[in-house]
């Protein structure tokens, strides 16, 4: 089960590397990308920059207006770059699940870690995933394997300088877990 658990972190820091690779190869070399980039910072900037000057809650209506603008165009640019790297992950994505499907069908049916809980019941159907028993402390592939991969890219990603910086992770949102914004920040129903 030991060496199970290794292979298969072997695996998913393999697979991340692979998926990096190719994704700087499709998408963070190219100039387009390098360009949105750079106007996704510069608009994330200028418009931290008018955030600032704005500290009076009853500002002026085109003080308001000119951060709603600049709300809009970031937004726009930030659609831009997802519909850029969009085609090249939809190549990514369809390699990766065949690979998937490669060791899911080598790992079927073996328990390749124990977990120290019991997962909540909609994470068990993943965990316990074409295991034999009712131990639902049981970890199949493919349960460790994404946890795996969605750890190690994350900080690949970061390593090698590809994720987002803090200031576009602030006006984008941040993520599930992320305070809720303030209000007048992304205003999308008017």
């Amino acid at each position: 089960m030991f060496s199970d658990c290794l292979l298969i972190i072997v695996i998913a820091i393999g697979t991340a590397l692979a998926g990096e690779g190719l994704t700087w190869l499709l998408v963070y070399r190219s100039d387009e990308y390098k360009r949105l980039k750079n106007d996704m910072e510069r608009k994330t900037k200028k418009l931290e920059r008018k955030r600032e000057a704005v500290t009076d809650a009853f500002e002026s209506k085109t003080a308001k207006r000119k951060i709603d603008r600049e709300e809009e165009k970031l937004k726009a640019t930030n659609r831009d770059m997802s519909m850029f790297k969009m085609k090249s992950m939809f190549a990514i994505g369809i390699c990766f699940t065949a690979l998937l499907s490669t060791f899911s069908s080598i790992f079927e049916g073996r328990v390749v870690a124990k977990l120290p809980f019991v997962p909540i019941s909609f994470v068990q159907g993943l965990s316990h995933r074409n295991l034999p028993g009712d131990d639902m402390t049981d970890c199949s592939f493919i349960f460790l394997y994404i946890l795996c991969t969605m750890t190690i890219r994350q900080n690949l990603q970061k390593m090698l300088g590809f994720a987002p910086s803090r200031a576009m992770n602030r006006q984008q949102g941040g993520g599930l877990f992320s305070p809720p914004q303030q209000q007048g920040q992304f205003t999308y129903f008017r």
